[in-house]
């Protein structure tokens, strides 16, 4: 009588059973959040093919009740710009005290309009830029990949409306004469009285923040866009000097 064969008796107990497929790693939506913060990498990963509008409406509430929170802080820094531009235009002369308070008082209230409509409307064309950048180095990114780095690239700015509360506890409001006198950069320590506006509004874009939103755009490119870091870091350092081409356009005009 001959034995059955190991085919024929088929797995015993004691064979390995097969290994499972690996599963596609899954997250909800706040992982992703949180994750942005030290694994940027898997969040680009895992959302390339995700619609993105969700969280683009949500860091936009955010940061819009950040800027809300924040009104007793920025709004020194407003009236200071307000006055400042009006003084650097001439119109201040051909209006008197009470005219230039209300002009400041509706400024204010433009800006609070602009917490919801600018942030936005700045990760949209954030999102366009870096996939049209993106192209000049193969990459191979989607728009929508491209919008998705764009929105999760601008999270640490909840981080920067944090620190500007914080540091608002401690500040006199006497020293808030700028747009850069929160900022965690170069602008922080330049006289906005004496410095040109478009230079201040160049040097003012080395600050910690926007560097970071900067290296996310870098990551995310290299992730979405299936290319090298290095490519991705020169595309990176053409999308900071795009975000200052408008400053760019005013140094040169004078």
């Amino acid at each position: 009588m001959t034995q059955p064969s190991t085919s024929d008796r088929g797995n015993s107990l004691d064979d390995p059973l097969p290994s499972a497929p690996p599963k596609p790693e899954k997250s909800s939506l706040l992982d992703d959040f949180m994750d942005i913060f030290y694994a940027p990498s898997k969040v680009f990963a895992r959302r390339e093919k995700k619609d993105f509008w969700v969280p683009l409406i949500i860091v936009t509430l955010v940061l819009a009740g950040i800027f809300v929170a924040n009104r007793d802080i920025f709004e020194p820094v407003m009236e200071a710009e307000f006055a400042r531009g009006m003084a650097q235009s001439g119109q201040g002369s051909n209006l008197n005290a009470d005219q230039i308070a209300a002009a400041s008082k509706l400024a204010t209230k433009f800006a609070i309009v602009g917490a919801f409509v600018g942030p936005p409307i700045a990760m949209l064309f954030m999102g366009f830029v870096l996939w049209l950048v993106g192209k000049f180095f193969d990459a191979k990114q989607t728009l929508n990949a491209a919008m998705t780095v764009a929105v999760f690239s601008w999270v640490p700015r909840i981080v920067e409306g944090v620190v500007a509360r914080v540091q608002g506890l401690f500040v006199d409001p006497d020293s808030l004469d700028n747009r850069f006198s929160l900022s965690l950069g170069v602008g922080r320590f330049l006289d906005a009285d004496t410095t040109s506006p478009a230079l201040l509004g160049l040097l003012g874009r080395i600050d910690l923040f926007t560097i970071w939103v900067t290296v996310l755009l870098v990551i995310g490119l290299a992730v979405t866009g299936k290319i090298s870091r290095g490519r991705a870091a020169i595309a990176g350092v053409v999308m900071w000097f795009a975000g200052a081409l408008p400053v760019l356009a005013t140094l040169f005009r004078r």
